[in-house]
């Protein structure tokens, strides 16, 4: 039992980025409802677990870098919520063919959500962001490929079984659901606009306290000087301007000389003082003649990165040995979006691109495009970094805008609203990517309806299975639900 438990886990851990052997996570999911078949409640919560526990510790492994204890913590709370939420799975099927996705569905939202805004990497949904399935965002987010995900890798334990009305019936719902998704709305193109990338380049898993600021700034000036004057939108990478005060400091002067020279809007990502104890990370823009027109200052922060929660609980029991930032990152307020001579953008900032929401909330109020402006180069491993160009396509299928990602020392990359990536540069290099980008406006079926009606359809369909598994015990005069003799399986589990 696990050697089998681990062996899911290891599936879906090899499915996401960086590996993204995304078959895998249907056959991961598959020897995990293997483990639940007619095995009563605490025997579902330990083995699932145990799934999620190889699942995530691997495919999270970044983490240690940021904070080893959060990290162990997190992997371990994580697991948790999916060992709970199949608990109120039924274990015979075929009722529990119905609930697993369902339940997966729960905790990968809560994961997503809770504590502290959520973790959303190492997701299924992005195991699938270079597979068909990731149309399928489209419809009804992330989320909803999640549980797509699920379904198939029910319905191949239902072909193990030999339980084939049951499998051809998860496959249907799945090649239906990704044959709408091709072809469901997803917004016109209005006209397009030239852009450039850059990417100044530089070491990678450099932090702040021992990087010179000045030395990434002219980084990005010098590269700048590839972009063609005239070029409509000029996007550099989040917090590449660190300074005290921007409207203080030399950087300024020097942003307004480069779009009055490039003749272009210039999107800039700029970090400053608020205070000894607080920090602003804002996308600053200027307009083709200098002046600074626009401001979007970060929402969705980084826990334990770029800000500290329950900050003197937690320095009060380690104090300096906690290794934590010493100051707080504002949290943002304002819609995600930029207005500005080239077009309305969609910001999200980084770890923002991770949440269906912000960038949803962004075309909502206008975005044309969606601008993520990252960095990370503080990063170890290229785990983040291939999970949000990742995030980036899924981002994109989901609102039917291009998305355009730059990252002082990778990975910056276009991507189309197909969720194609056209570019991406290497790490370390300095690099610009320039082309044509097309504004484009309406709606997805997924930015119109959000995240919730697909949890809606996990809460009944995780309450309709329990019903359905009742009725069936009553009429059958079987065993009672907690266990028995397995019913869907060729041979003893």
């Amino acid at each position: 039992m696990v050697l089998r438990a681990a062996l899911a886990g290891l599936c879906l851990a090899a499915s996401v980025p960086p590996w993204g052997w995304w078959p895998l996570a249907f056959v991961g999911v598959a020897l995990w409802d293997r483990l639940l078949a007619d095995q009563p409640w605490r025997a579902r919560l330990l083995r699932t677990w145990l799934v999620g526990a190889c699942w995530l510790f691997p495919s999270m492994l970044w983490m240690w870098d940021l904070t080893a204890p959060g990290y162990v913590v997190a992997a371990t709370v994580f697991a948790l919520y999916f060992g709970v939420a199949v608990v109120a799975v039924p274990p015979a099927a075929p009722w529990r063919w119905v609930a697993l996705p369902a339940a997966i569905v729960l905790a990968e939202m809560a994961r997503w959500t809770f504590p502290f805004g959520g973790v959303p990497l190492a997701t299924l949904a992005m195991s699938q962001a270079d597979a068909p399935l990731a149309q399928t965002a489209r419809l009804a987010n992330a989320i909803f490929v999640s549980g797509l995900v699920a379904l198939v890798g029910v319905a191949l334990s239902a072909a193990w079984a030999r339980r084939w009305a049951a499998t051809l019936i998860g496959l249907a719902i799945a090649s239906a659901a990704w044959a709408i998704g091709t072809v469901a709305p997803r917004g016109e193109q209005r006209s397009e606009i030239s852009f450039a990338l850059v990417q100044g380049g530089g070491p990678q898993r450099t932090r702040a306290e021992d990087t010179d600021e000045r030395e990434v700034f002219l980084r990005h000036l010098a590269a700048s000087q590839q972009v063609a004057p005239g070029t409509d939108l000029t996007l550099w990478p989040e917090n590449v301007v660190a300074v005290d005060s921007l409207a203080e400091s030399r950087e300024l002067n020097e942003l307004r000389r480069l779009a009055q020279q490039l003749d272009t809007t210039l999107v800039v990502g700029v970090t400053e003082d608020a205070g000894s104890e607080h920090f602003r990370n804002a996308a600053v823009v200027f307009g083709p003649d200098g002046d600074r027109v626009d401001i979007f200052e970060k929402v969705r922060r980084v826990p334990f990165g770029e800000y500290v929660p329950l900050r003197d609980l937690i320095e009060g029991i380690a104090g300096d040995a906690a290794g934590l930032p010493a100051r707080d990152a504002l949290e943002g307020t304002e819609p995600a979006v930029i207005e500005t001579d080239a077009g309305t953008f969609a910001v999200v900032i980084s770890w923002e691109v991770f949440f269906t929401n912000r960038a949803r909330d962004g075309v909502l109020n206008g975005g044309e495009v969606v601008l993520n402006p990252t960095n990370g180069s503080s990063y170890w491993l290229t785990q983040v970094q291939t999970q949000q160009v990742a995030s980036s396509r899924l981002r994109a299928i989901e609102t039917g805008r291009w998305v355009l990602q730059a990252a002082p020392t990778g990975f910056t990359g276009v991507v189309s609203d197909s969720g194609d990536v056209l570019a991406r540069s290497g790490v370390s290099e300095t690099r610009v990517f320039t082309g044509m980008v097309p504004l484009r406006d309406g709606y997805t079926l997924a930015t119109r309806l959000g995240q919730l009606p697909v949890v809606g359809l996990a809460v009944g369909l995780l309450a309709g299975s329990w019903l359905g598994a009742r009725r069936r015990v009553h009429a059958d005069e079987g065993p009672p639900i907690g266990g028995g003799a397995s019913e869907d399986s060729p041979s003893s589990e």
